[in-house]
């Protein structure tokens, strides 16, 4: 499961702050900061803030590469961000529906769709069992 998204920070001595850029990362974000950990800070709720919306309206997206370097900065993703994003990307990497998911899983269309949306995702550990056996994968390693 995807639970970050990789930022170049670098400081600006012309300007005395901290950019930060995700390029690849829908058509880039772009913020700032005083200080490192306040440029760590704003990338968050910068990554987090559009994740969420696109996540909520369905829109398609890819996250980029990770990047290794001495700027390179792996900006977590929220929780309930991290798993709606997780259970997108093996729905479309198995070539399946939300219909289709709902069907395997035994449940109505729309209780699945809100799996999906990080504002309404909640799922019981059984319902996590039932997505591992449904996508051929271990999402829960106890």
């Amino acid at each position: 499961m995807k639970t970050h998204i990789p930022c170049l920070i670098t400081y600006s001595e012309e300007d005395k702050c901290w950019y930060v850029k995700s390029p690849g990362f829908y058509s880039g974000i772009l913020t700032d900061g005083d200080s490192l950990e306040e440029a760590k800070v704003n990338a968050a709720e910068a990554v987090n803030g559009l994740l969420s919306v696109y996540l909520e309206n369905s829109d398609d997206f890819s996250i980029p590469s990770d990047n290794a370097g001495k700027d390179w900065f792996n900006i977590e993703v929220n929780p309930n961000l991290a798993f709606s994003l997780w259970l997108k990307e093996m729905r479309i990497e198995k070539k399946m529906t939300l219909a289709d998911v709902a069907n395997k899983l035994g449940i109505r269309y729309q209780v699945y769709q809100k799996l999906e949306n990080p504002k309404t995702s909640n799922p019981t550990l059984k319902t996590m069992a039932k997505l591992e056996k449904v996508f051929d994968t271990e999402l829960l390693a106890i």
